[in-house]
């Protein structure tokens, strides 16, 4: 009886983590928050990565966004960083905006994405379609998570 009392314990005590956790990470409610810059890491030389010759995911943006271009910490290629000059009051960062797929940083961050395999790789890789094996109850799953990712390549 005892070990089940500890076990509802420690479950309790790890709810609680979580909560503190959660709330700790949680963003700040001012609105200026929300203008954060959404930067890669890429395996290319700063001399490589000119402002006036981005990739052309980053060149449809035109005057829209800002970049800043940064060597790396520890020689490890450049930092390329971007952000949207102006938002739509109330939609950008917010959680609904998010879910709902209207974030405008959504497409910008899916945006940086493909300009970092362009820059590394030469190309954009795109899943097979239709996919080389069949659909099982994990691959289902997996593809449910990708989707409501909202194309910001986190869940």
């Amino acid at each position: 009886m005892t070990s089940r009392k500890s076990l509802w314990a420690a479950a309790a005590a790890l709810a609680a983590g979580a909560v503190v956790v959660r709330r700790s990470t949680a963003r700040p409610a001012d609105p200026a928050a929300t203008d954060r810059w959404l930067t890669v890491t890429i395996n290319r030389g700063p001399s490589d990565i000119q402002p006036d010759k981005l990739p052309a995911p980053l060149q449809e943006y035109g005057d829209r966004i800002e970049t800043r271009i940064h060597p790396a910490p520890g020689g490890r290629g450049t930092e390329l960083a971007v952000r949207l000059r102006e938002t739509q009051p109330g939609t950008s960062g917010s959680v609904p905006a998010r879910l709902a797929g209207q974030d405008p940083r959504q497409n910008l961050r899916r945006a940086l994405r493909e300009a970092k395999a362009l820059l590394e790789a030469g190309e954009v890789l795109r899943p097979d379609v239709p996919p080389t094996t069949h659909d099982t109850p994990g691959g289902r799953l997996v593809g449910l998570l990708t989707r409501r990712a909202g194309g910001e390549g986190v869940l």
